[in-house]
């Protein structure tokens, strides 16, 4: 072998090493495709208390992160300001974040971020309620749920009022460290397929008599309708009139909470 051919196949071998390396690199660090939707709202477990006031400032989540590292992001909180925990029991809440979209993947934490005006009311007196340094920042809450795409999800944080106050001793002042558990609840599933042919705008239409959404099919002819209620939907896929083609409709789709219901390839000609 003459030394061009030999140079040729060192090279050729050095690029192969250097795409499967970054290829394995890659699939390793890809973040899950698609985005989720998530509302977060508050409530209380009842204590013993005659009020228990706390200043919600912002809620933050990290996704697809479980890294002690800064990631946070802010869900842009919509009613934040000073609630009485106590209100907050028998079923009501306080919604915090309305259908904030995140990427889908894990949502690994969530923080409840307070500001400085927390108090409690004990035999008619208040209180302040003193925030230790370590939760200035707010209360890290491990949640590790796994997103689906399309899917809407409402997370309950459920603030533990008498695990979360604590009296410095006999001093008369009171400390809050929150205890605070998360749940879920899966809101809604959605409807995906594909169209033939693709090089007709399409519309696709679903609706169960009382909710209706709808969405047009992309350019390579796949569409998603998103946030539909569990049911039976009378699915209507509608083509640009011009091109001639027939409307199709498809009966009795079933949806089902916290799926996507796949109709595949639906072909118009």
């Amino acid at each position: 072998m003459n030394t061009l051919k030999q140079l040729k196949l060192v090279l050729l071998t050095i690029l192969t090493i250097t795409f499967f390396s970054c290829s394995d690199d890659d699939s390793n660090n890809t973040p899950s495709q698609g985005t989720s939707t998530i509302s977060v709202k508050l409530m209380d477990r009842p204590g013993d208390y005659e009020h228990v006031y706390v200043d919600v400032v912002d809620v933050r989540v990290k996704v697809n992160d479980a890294s002690d590292d800064d990631n946070w992001v802010s869900l842009e909180a919509i009613n934040t300001g000073v609630y009485d925990l106590l209100e907050l029991t028998g079923g009501i809440n306080v919604l915090l974040v309305d259908d904030y979209v995140i990427p889908s993947g894990t949502l690994n934490q969530i923080r409840l971020v307070l500001g400085d005006d927390n108090s409690v009311v004990i035999d008619g007196e208040t209180y302040p309620l003193n925030t230790p340094s370590a939760q200035q920042s707010g209360l890290k809450i491990q949640v590790n749920e796994a997103l689906a795409p399309n899917i809407a999800y409402t997370f309950l944080l459920d603030f533990d009022v008498d695990e979360s106050i604590v009296e410095a001793g006999s001093s008369g002042n009171y400390n809050l460290k929150p205890v605070i558990r998360a749940s879920v609840e899966v809101q809604t599933g959605a409807l995906s397929g594909s169209i033939t042919p693709i090089d007709v705008q399409t519309e696709v239409t679903a609706t169960n008599g009382v909710d209706t959404v709808s969405a047009y099919a992309d350019a390579e002819g796949n569409f998603v309708l998103a946030g539909l209620s569990a049911g039976l939907y009378t699915v209507t896929v509608t083509p640009d009139p011009d091109s001639g083609l027939p409307i199709q409709v498809i009966e009795d789709v079933e949806i089902m909470v916290g799926s996507t219901t796949e109709l595949g390839i639906i072909s118009l000609e």
